[in-house]
Formats: C-alpha cells, structure tokens, sequence
C-alpha cells in the first residue's frame, strides 16, 4: 500500500500572527480542512519537542505530534495524517504502533507512520532522551518499523530485536485497512534509502532536481537488489512555497523571509516560486524526473487564501483534487 502523500502540506510553525494559544488548535483545524478540500492529499506534522533551527527559536510554540494528529483525524474528513517523520528514540516502537493505530481508528483509516532515525541531540539531552550513535539509532529504526509491520498486520505479534522485541503483542482493534502505509525520512543512500526499498511505503527527499535524480537512481538499485519494485513506494520531495496571484507578490514574499533570516541560497534552491504556472511548472519538472509528488511548508500557512490557492493549484498538476 502506497504513502497517499503526493501533495503533503506540511506545518512546522505555530507561531502565527495575531493568533493566541487558545486560538491555535481552531485556526490549524481550518488550515487543515482549507487543504483537505482544496487538493492536498495529506496534512502532516514535525516530531519536536523543541523548535528546530531554520524554522524559529527553540522558545517558538511546539505540539507533540501524535496529540495534534488525533485531533485532525477527528476534525478532517479526507486527508491522510502522519508525522513527518517521527523520531525512532522518542517512544517505545510497539507503542508507537498501538498510537498510530489508535489515530487510524479515529480517523477512518486514514493515518500513515512516518520514521526516522531522529538527528536533534539538544532535544533529547533537553527532554532526556538517550541520543546513541547514528548507528544504533539505525538498528533501533529498523526494530521499530518491524515491530509496527507486525503490529498493523499480525495478530498476536512477535518480534526479536536487536535493541526492541515484542511477544504475542495484540493490536485491537486492527488498522482499519489491514495495514498503515509506512513513510521513511531522509536522504541518506546507504542506510536510509535501503530502509526504504525494504520496508516503506513512501520516501521523502531532500535536494535540487540533480540530487533528486541521483537519489532515485540509489533507491532503484537498492530495490532492484532486494527484488522489489519501485514503483510500490510513494516518492516525494521537501520543498518551501512562496506562491501568489502574481509573479511580483510570491517574490515579494521570498524578499521578506529572507529579511527575517532565512538562508537565501537554500530557500531559492529548495523553493518553488511564483504564480500558479510557475509554481506548476516547478513542480512538474520534478514529476517529470521521477517523483510522485511534493511535500510542502508554506511560511503564509496561517493565510487560508494562501492554502487553498496551492492546494487547488498542485492538486491539479499531481491530480490530488477531485473538486
């Protein structure tokens, strides 16, 4: 089963203006309806507890993840919900399991695991959570996504792990669909992306349109060598959209983020920008290469017009909008 996340929003921030804390969780439930109904396959949401550099300061508002997606799925109608992605040493994996199924049952079928091997070591000296070498933290990643496999399709399941192990673990009630598609962050091409040819449902990437290119040569060879085809997993890249009516007011935009610090030559490599043909364009060059779909921050995401505007934009190039 395929990540259905080929136009994901994604939100990062919830520092908006003129929006109180106590306002906060209405205004994301708008931003995520506006999406839903305007093209965007799928909502998803960081796994800090601290803000992260580039985003904002570490003092920024910050929501437990999983929280936050239980109260889309009961608020959302249509849009997949997932972490993107979720840190491997923040919770035990078979509870991971246990809470994602949870939030598929409120959903209607509509979560995804989003995994990675987590990489924020001020957050878990912070929150104190054990950060061990980027080595055990993949070995704890690949317990993890087969305690969850296990859990989403085996009744009672068993597992021996290296660091993680689950015995005659019961799921009730199951994954509404028999399973939950299974997402896999980042870019890394020995270790990552042989995680995702051997276990995931979706991919996403970081880089221009030539690492883009490259990254997907190194997941076809991985999924060529363990004999499974590519074209199971969904594969999509990051990205940043600056997107407006004109040219002239999307470049507007980009002006006043890199004003207040964002990193220019990062943003204009990563960003689409300008208006709707433009950003289609950018998109589709992408599409084009291999991808089947984009994730996307918006620093306006507060600005339903803005939502609905790439949502009904995008929807239309990856063919997410059915309205």
């Amino acid at each position: 089963m395929r990540a259905p996340f080929q136009l994901d929003l994604h939100v990062p921030n919830f520092n908006w203006p003129g929006v109180a804390p106590e306002e906060l969780f209405e205004h994301l439930a708008n931003i995520a309806t506006t999406a839903e109904d305007s093209g965007f396959s799928s909502i998803s949401m960081m796994d800090h507890y601290l803000q992260i550099p580039g985003v904002g300061p570490q003092t920024n508002y910050m929501f437990e993840g999983n929280t936050m997606l239980a109260a889309l799925a009961a608020r959302t109608s249509k849009a997949s919900l997932g972490l993107l992605v979720g840190g491997v040493m923040y919770r035990n994996p078979a509870a991971l399991a246990k809470i994602t199924t949870g939030i598929d049952i409120i959903s209607g079928g509509r979560a995804v695991l989003g995994l990675g091997a987590a990489w924020f070591e001020d957050e878990h000296n912070a929150y104190g959570f054990d950060f061990p070498p980027l080595k055990e933290r993949f070995e704890r990643l690949e317990d993890a996504l087969n305690i969850a496999r296990k859990m989403f399709t085996e009744d009672p399941a068993t597992y021996e792990g290296k660091h993680h192990s689950i015995h005659g673990a019961i799921n009730n009630p199951r994954p509404l669909r028999g399973d939950i598609p299974i997402l896999i962050g980042g870019s890394g091409e020995k270790k990552t992306l042989r995680m995702v040819a051997q276990y995931a449902d979706g991919s996403n990437f970081f880089g221009d349109l030539q690492r883009v290119k490259h990254l997907l040569g190194v997941l076809e060879g991985h999924c060529d060598t363990l004999g499974r085809d590519m074209g199971e997993i969904t594969k999509t890249r990051m990205g940043t959209l600056f997107i407006a009516e004109t040219h002239e007011a999307a470049t507007a935009k980009v002006d006043a983020a890199i004003a207040a610090g964002a990193d220019a030559e990062r943003l204009r490599a990563m960003g689409f920008i300008g208006d709707p043909g433009e950003v289609s364009a950018q998109v589709q060059e992408l599409l084009d290469a291999g991808l089947d779909g984009v994730t996307l921050t918006l620093p306006d995401v507060h600005d339903l017009e803005t939502v609905a505007l790439a949502g009904e934009t995008l929807g239309a190039v990856i063919g997410t909008r059915t309205a």
